[in-house]
């Protein structure tokens, strides 16, 4: 039996190889890396930190960011967010009684932000968002969906390897 650490389920047979990163990018662009900390501690700043979280780990999922769902996973966990919730987050059309209505809101305008190639932010979805946020929380969310989709970028074109994240690692 093999594993990979402390958090990760035994296997009966031995792991895949774990992947290198293509690119330790915030080594070799440090004032970007320290300009996008500061800027993703601005945009989720006045937000409830497990909303933010379900939103990171929603954008993640979308854009198959590994590495950004090994750290917002635990990040929700270390915030008091569920293991349910968070299992249930990628079905979240079927499982709408875990969340609140305005989780709903967030996740479902998140999708919209980040899947631009669907086409325009639908103004039904913005309605239902701007309808249980005010302005400057809605604000505030926006910059929030954007600045995790920014990270995803960086984590799955650099490839940006999982798991060996620990909650506050990255303050």
């Amino acid at each position: 039996m093999t594993t990979t650490d402390e958090n990760t389920v035994p296997a009966t047979e031995p792991l895949a190889a774990e992947q290198s990163p293509r690119l330790e990018w915030a080594k070799h662009a440090p004032e970007v890396w320290k300009a996008m900390l500061r800027l993703d501690k601005a945009a989720t700043q006045g937000l409830d930190p497990k909303l933010s979280e379900l939103v990171k780990i929603r954008a993640s999922q979308l854009n198959h960011c590994a590495f950004c769902l090994d750290m917002h996973t635990k990040d929700a966990l270390a915030a008091g967010e569920s293991v349910e919730r968070i299992v249930q987050l990628s079905a979240w059309e079927e499982s709408r009684h875990f969340y609140t209505e305005k989780e709903l809101a967030a996740i479902e305008l998140t999708e919209a932000v980040t899947v631009l190639t669907d086409g325009f932010v639908p103004d039904e979805v913005y309605g239902k968002a701007a309808a249980r946020f005010g302005e400057a929380e809605l604000a505030q969310l926006i910059s929030a969906i954007a600045v995790i989709n920014t990270w995803n970028r960086f984590g799955v074109t650099c490839r940006l390897t999982p798991g060996h994240y620990r909650p506050g690692q990255h303050a």
